[in-house]
């Protein structure tokens, strides 16, 4: 029988067959109210079905189970709510629905006829998280590769001696190598980006996140030699003297002779220079209404660190004390774990996962480190500075153990919060991230498991390194979902609206280059590769995706621009200026208008809303308005016969289309597409995508 031919008159008559699909509940304030409870407060719960369809609705929460009251109705649904009591401790919690003799339980994944504790839904009273951020469009810049500002503060070649090699300065902006190392500079520094903040404000950012910009012998700078100031590399050099290392014999490797690098990096004036030069791009970008987040690399330092000093470039300086490599007596010593008593020149010191470049912190052995780090975490997020937040570096990886770890991030959170109570803290993770997201540590974390990895793998068959191909996932909706319910039930509420949902970063390939299918590296496939058989219908379709997908969209730099690459160090390019992809800037700043011009998007519900192979098709909603994507990631046209209602949406309703992209390039021109009896038939071209409006 045509069930959809005969509308919602037919169906209300099949009561009392419970319609699974209507039932909703999520994160967003039109359910949860307020979604950031305070501790010992009221809130409100929201759960939505079917018009006329059930008979109660409970609220299952820590032990205790409330009936629901029905409230109001809208279109083919009703509403109930309840009133909840909150003292201090988690919620977790599902909702009970009954109709007649069946009865089904609402979790994380959707209707269910048997609970399972993993797919409870989870709130923390007390816990917020930085309504800036919430939805906001981030743009993360590696600042080496992004601009050159300023010649004059360019790293030299020779100037010191790192890894094996020399320090390089690249003189073609536009040249790329197989053989990069993080001893080639580029030039890019904080002045570059100054020059760029209107271009990027044209373009919608809304958050600058910067990979690492304290002082460091590497172009990533993620060995850190010291917290508390900028790069002068990266900010300015105003008191310059002293030559380049000799370009031979014993003391071209020795560091102590390099005396431009060594009085650009101690010398005060020039560290002082730079830090006022951060502090002026951040009251530019606020200014401009964007906010700015440091890197922050606590889990391990740099062997060049001043707490270390293995290179000597600090000892004997005036205002620095000797190096724990260099003396036992170090007020360093406990900084680090030593596992020999062999001074001078000591390195058995642990290095994370083994890098002598790369000494670990061992935070255990030493309050005053933790001090020192707990002040650098204020520090950056006060005046006169006023970062807006902090990413951490492989954060569940800092201390010796994870009671420590745990401790550590507690303190952190209750220090910077007070310093700066808008501030926000994001961590990079992998996996499981649900110890360190109970209120009390993280805000959120950078979505590789439920934005990146499951959007790569559906989009493109491809590992995020590039490193592997998995043509069953191609396409593989199901995996999809499972993949993002699975891992949002790790999350709070809160987390999900601010975590960053990025296609590319400096870790891994390039989204446009994983379009290529290409598996492996650029030391074995060669810099040409990353460019070859590129997608760029299918880098569209992924742009789409992020700048409607619930949480913080974030463009790594070049990729608005068209720029390729294979993973670290090949992702690093320098973003093209004077040859960027202008019709692939246009559609990120087409989408990212459309984003900010409905709530939904920021902060609304998202619902899945079909499953057919290589199809995705969900709705972003809020009670009273409602945006539709449509994916097709076939290389064939396909028809698409969804059934939108449970969007929220009248049975006779119609669809604007605000923006369409196809193999041929995109389109903002409107269409609308009637809803008859509740669905959306539309004929969709070989890999597009589009967005729609409801219009009620």
């Amino acid at each position: 029988m045509d069930f959809q031919s005969q509308g919602p008159d037919y169906l209300s008559k099949m009561r009392p067959m419970l319609n699974k699909q209507a039932l909703f509940f999520d994160y967003s304030e039109d359910y949860v109210m307020p979604l950031e409870p305070s501790r010992y407060g009221m809130m409100n719960f929201r759960f939505r079905t079917a018009k006329n369809n059930v008979d109660n609705v409970f609220l299952k929460c820590n032990g205790e189970r409330i009936l629901m009251k029905k409230t109001f109705t809208k279109y083919e649904y009703d509403y109930y709510d309840c009133i909840y009591q909150l003292n201090n401790e988690m919620l977790y919690f599902h909702f009970e629905i009954e109709s007649g003799r069946q009865k089904y339980y609402y979790q994380i994944i959707g209707a269910v006829k048997e609970v399972s504790d993993e797919w409870n839904f989870r709130l923390s009273p007390g816990f917020a998280t930085p309504d800036w951020a919430k939805g906001a469009v981030m743009y993360q810049i590696f600042t080496d590769r992004f601009r050159n500002g300023d010649p004059s503060n360019d790293v030299e070649t020779g100037e010191y001696h790192y890894l094996g090699g020399k320090s390089k300065k690249v003189s073609d902006w536009n040249s790329v190598s197989k053989d990069a190392s993080v001893r080639d500079f580029y030039g890019g520094d904080l002045q570059g980006v100054i020059d760029k903040l209107d271009y990027l404000e044209d373009l919608g950012v809304e958050v600058l996140y910067f990979n690492p910009l304290f002082v460091s012998p590497s172009n990533h700078k993620y060995d850190i030699q010291d917290y508390d100031y900028i790069d002068p590399h990266f900010g300015k050099i105003v008191d310059e003297k002293g030559g380049l290392l000799p370009e031979t014999g014993a003391a071209a490797e020795d560091n102590t002779k390099a005396e431009k690098y060594i009085n650009r990096v101690t010398n005060l004036k020039n560290l002082e220079a730079g830090n006022k030069l951060f502090q002026k791009l951040v009251e530019e970008a606020h200014k401009r209404g964007m906010k700015v987040i440091l890197d922050g690399v606590f889990n391990h330092c740099g062997s060049f660190n001043k707490w270390l000093d293995r290179e000597k470039i600090y000892e004997n300086r005036i205002g620095f004390e000797t190096g724990a490599y260099i003396t036992k007596n170090s007020p360093y010593r406990r900084y680090f774990d030593f596992t020999l008593d062999n001074w001078p020149d000591n390195g058995s010191y642990d290095g994370w996962w083994g890098h002598d470049t790369l000494p670990k912190l061992n935070y255990e052995g030493s309050d005053a480190l933790c001090r020192y780090i707990m002040r650098v975490g204020e520090k950056w997020v006060s005046a006169p500075y006023n970062a807006d937040g902090w990413r951490l570096d492989v954060a569940a990886d800092l201390g010796h153990s994870p009671e420590f770890n745990h401790r550590f991030w507690k303190e952190f959170r209750r220090r910077v919060k007070a310093a700066n109570p808008n501030a926000i803290i994001l961590a990079e993770h992998y996996g499981d991230p649900s110890a360190w997201m109970q209120g009390d540590e993280w805000d959120s974390v950078m979505n590789y498991d439920a934005f990146m990895e499951p959007l790569t793998w559906f989009l493109t068959g491809m590992e995020k390194h590039s490193d592997d191909r998995r043509d069953e996932l191609l396409g593989d909706t199901g995996f999809f979902w499972d993949s993002i319910y699975r891992n949002y039930a790790r999350f709070l509420g809160p987390s999900i609206f601010v975590a960053m949902n990025e296609l590319s970063n400096h870790d891994h390939s390039r989204f446009l280059t994983r379009t290529n299918h290409k598996v492996g590296r650029v030391a074995q496939l060669g810099v040409e590769a990353a460019s070859e058989d590129i997608n760029m219908a299918v880098m569209r379709e992924a742009v789409m995706v992020q700048m409607t997908w619930v949480g913080a969209p974030t463009v790594y730099y070049g990729d608005e621009a068209g720029l390729t690459g294979f993973t670290d160090p090949d992702n690093r390019r320098p973003y093209p200026w004077g040859r960027e992809d202008q019709e692939l800037i246009r559609y990120h700043k087409a989408l990212i208008e459309i984003r900010k011009n409905s709530p939904e998007l920021r902060t609304g519900s998202t619902k899945e809303i079909s499953r057919e192979y290589n199809i995705l098709a969900y709705g972003r909603f809020s009670i009273d308005e409602q945006s539709i994507v449509l994916i097709n990631n076939n290389d064939c046209e396909k028809e698409l016969n969804v059934k939108v209602t449970d969007l929220g949406v009248s049975w006779e309703a119609s669809a604007k289309r605000l923006i369409f992209t196809n193999e041929n390039g995109f389109s903002t021109e409107h269409e609308i597409y009637p809803i008859i009896n509740g669905y959306l038939k539309i004929q969709m071209p070989k890999t597009s995508g589009m967005i729609l409006k409801v219009i009620q």
